[in-house]
């Protein structure tokens, strides 16, 4: 399979990248200057693209390689995709689920407990000095309180039940309910918003979920409320989660993403309520390392006429 050219989107991942210049032709795409005459030169070579959340294969990229053959994205989250060109086109797609769910569930518990301990706070307030002069601030107890998720796919059901463990009471919205579950569901974000007191992110970023997080819901959500965005930046309009914050019209939030990674809104980083986090979600040594081995057996399975791993498309 050396033969084989591979299109690498973006560095991603050392062990990923080792691997696969072991097993193909590995073109590193972000070391390519004049990236619309690379493609016209290796139009011809290139097989397979390697993806991941912040760069894939849109329409643009997936007509100029005549020979691509299956996007495999070293992510869950497939929008940065054109899945329709992708099917159009007879192209496989593939990704890496389950293998994160566990991390990206740990992290968000991780964020309920930091925003509403203030554990951030409190370790700054220990190194400053401060602890000297007087004991530090009360916080907000986490057991007991109501979760509601969005999107009760495989990483919301982990979440929920790791909530559970803290006798938090589950409550969710998703495109369908689901009858094999007994936590509560609600037919719209503002009425689960309304109905919880840690309102959490855990969808697929569609472009009907795009914004699923907008002002009516920041409000419903309350002063007393936290949000935990472990899904995507674009979930949230962005703009008005910062203006909530900053009047502390919501209590707090626990963010690993960002409209526009890695660029983050500046008013934020004075802020004592909300905790940043740059998109580590999946981001262990074993899980990413679990990620990589996907997309190489998803490759390897394609280019040997075997049945995919993970496919989606």
């Amino acid at each position: 399979m050396e033969s084989i050219g591979v299109l690498m989107a973006c560095p991603m991942n050392p062990y990923l990248e080792q691997e696969l210049d072991k097993r193909f032709t590995l073109h590193r795409f972000w070391k390519v200057p004049e990236k619309s005459t690379f493609l016209t030169t290796h139009c011809n070579s290139i097989r397979a693209v390697v993806g991941n959340a912040s760069s894939g294969a849109d329409a643009q990229m997936i007509e100029a390689l005549p020979k691509l053959e299956i996007v495999a994205s070293f992510s869950v989250g497939l929008d940065k995709i054109d899945l329709a060109k992708c099917k159009e086109k007879g192209i496989r797609v593939t990704n890496t689920p389950d293998v994160l769910t566990e991390d990206v569930a740990d992290l968000a518990i991780g964020l309920m407990l930091a925003v509403l301990r203030k554990l951030c706070e409190s370790d700054r307030y220990v190194r400053s000095g401060k602890w000297k002069k007087g004991s530090y601030m009360l916080t907000t107890k986490f057991t007991g309180k109501r979760v509601g998720i969005i999107g009760l796919g495989r990483i919301g059901m982990a979440i929920a039940k790791r909530a559970e463990a803290f006798s938090c009471p589950i409550s969710y919205h998703s495109r369908t309910e689901k009858t094999e579950t007994k936590y509560k569901y609600y037919p719209s974000v503002v009425e689960l918003a309304a109905n919880c007191d840690i309102l959490v992110v855990a969808c697929s970023l569609t472009e009907e979920t795009r914004h699923i997080v907008n002002r009516k819901v920041i409000d419903a959500l309350g002063a007393k409320g936290v949000l935990i965005n472990i899904g995507r930046g674009p979930h949230v309009d962005e703009p008005e989660l910062v203006s909530a914050l900053v009047e502390r019209r919501i209590g707090g939030a626990g963010l690993d993403v960002f409209e526009h990674e890695p660029e983050v809104p500046e008013e934020l980083f004075g802020l004592d309520n909300v905790v940043l986090l740059p998109h580590v979600g999946s981001g262990t040594v074993e899980t990413r390392k679990a990620m990589a081995d996907l997309v190489l057996g998803n490759l390897e399975a394609h280019f040997m006429n075997k049945p995919l791993l993970t496919p989606v498309v």
